[in-house]
């Protein structure tokens, strides 16, 4: 009889002749996330992957599970029992040891659920649920009782290679496994919305970098950490990041001396835009990930954002572009970023704003704005790319 952790997963069931690359990948991704916290022994099993402490008193449950609860492409972790023996005689010894935990400081009620995914075994599901009930009612006596409607605990069988029992499903993050959707570049800002966004890709699957701009001094040292906390939050889903920090003090210094006060913010998004995609190529990025909300801000005007848009030649991903505000920090409260983005040090691009930002700016307008720049701008911009500097969350 040993403990182990039960991994399942949803789409991955559906990925047809390209499935075992996913399983794979999320094999992998569940063997560098728990490495730190001791030898564990991984492997697949039948839609299953099962994760098995080599050492079982060296390892705390809780954090193990709030880890695997963090890796996309599991949707849920059962932490329960496995005897290596497929019998019935065995299911008993596993289930008496799972209920009788239960039951130790309380009477419950039960239900058992059985899954056949070895349909050698000679009874069938229904009848290993009716039999194991009966068995756990008299091994048990007044502790416990059955209820099939409402029960306190639901007791699962898992008859596979080898015999599961357990008792509790934790919630996973969903998605599909971090790494199989290519990679894409985050504008990463210290606000709420652009650590969602780069969270809401990463479930996707997709790898992801960031880069955040930086104005010292306008921007304090504080705001630069803040930025680093907040990739760190991201990282605990996606197991790493890079982090790539532009020196824009200059760029906006020049904007902010050469152009239309109320196109400020539009022309500094553009240029933005304009060295997020050259880090991204760079780096191997295929596109850009924004926070983006439509009318959120001047900047997210339809308008606004046309004009945005038009300074990328690389797809832009907005996954909260339909999202009002609310639910965007009820995500980010979920994630563990909220609490980080709310503190009181502000980003370049709430330093330098207009008093009266234009918000149906037409882009020829913002194009010609924009040639004040011409002489100074590309040079400006590459010393920004080569002086960037890269911070490695791990």
């Amino acid at each position: 009889m040993k403990n182990v952790f039960l991994i399942k997963y949803g789409e991955l069931a559906i990925k047809g002749k390209n499935r075992h690359l996913f399983e794979n990948r999320l094999l992998s991704n569940i063997k560098k996330n728990l490495k730190s916290l001791g030898e564990f022994l991984v492997t697949k099993e039948q839609g299953r992957i099962m994760v098995e402490p080599v050492e079982e008193d060296s390892i705390d449950v809780n954090t193990v599970l709030n880890r695997l609860s963090r890796i996309f492409g599991i949707v849920g972790i059962a932490y329960g029992l496995k005897a290596e023996e497929v019998s019935f005689d065995a299911v008993k010894r596993l289930a008496l040891a799972q209920m009788t935990e239960e039951c130790a400081d309380k009477n419950i009620t039960f239900k058992v659920e059985t899954k056949r995914a070895d349909k050698r075994f000679p009874m069938t599901s229904m009848e290993v649920s009716c039999e194991l009930g009966a068995y756990l009612l008299e091994a048990l006596g007044d502790k416990v009782k059955v209820d099939v409607h409402n029960p306190d605990v639901f007791l699962m069988v898992e008859l596979r290679n080898h015999a599961y029992v357990y008792a509790k499903t934790h919630k996973g993050a969903g998605g599909m496994p971090y790494g199989t959707n290519g990679k894409a570049t985050l504008l990463l800002s210290g606000g709420i919305d652009s650590p969602v966004a780069g969270w809401m890709i990463a479930k996707r699957g997709v790898e992801v970098d960031a880069v955040y701009f930086h104005a010292p001094p306008y921007t304090s040292d504080r705001a630069k950490q803040k930025v680093v906390d907040l990739a760190e939050k991201v990282a605990m889903y996606t197991g790493s990041m890079n982090l790539h920090i532009v020196n824009f003090t200059d760029i906006q210094l020049k904007i902010y001396e050469l152009c239309p006060h109320e196109q400020l913010t539009i022309i500094m998004r553009r240029i933005m835009m304009y060295i997020s995609e050259a880090i991204a190529k760079k780096n191997g990025s295929m596109a850009l990930i924004t926070g983006e909300s439509i009318g959120q801000v001047a900047s997210q005007t339809m308008h606004s954002l046309v004009c945005t848009n038009e300074a990328a030649t690389m797809p832009v991903f907005r996954p909260l572009i339909g999202f009002d505000k609310e639910e965007i920090v009820q995500i980010a409260k979920r994630i563990d970023t909220f609490e980080t983005s709310i503190q009181p040090f502000e980003d370049c691009c709430t330093i330098f704003v207009a008093k009266h930002p234009e918000t149906k700016p037409k882009l020829e307008q913002i194009e010609r704005s924009e040639r004040a720049l011409d002489e100074i701008i590309d040079e400006m911009m590459q010393k920004a790319i080569d002086e960037v500097e890269v911070v490695k969350i791990r």
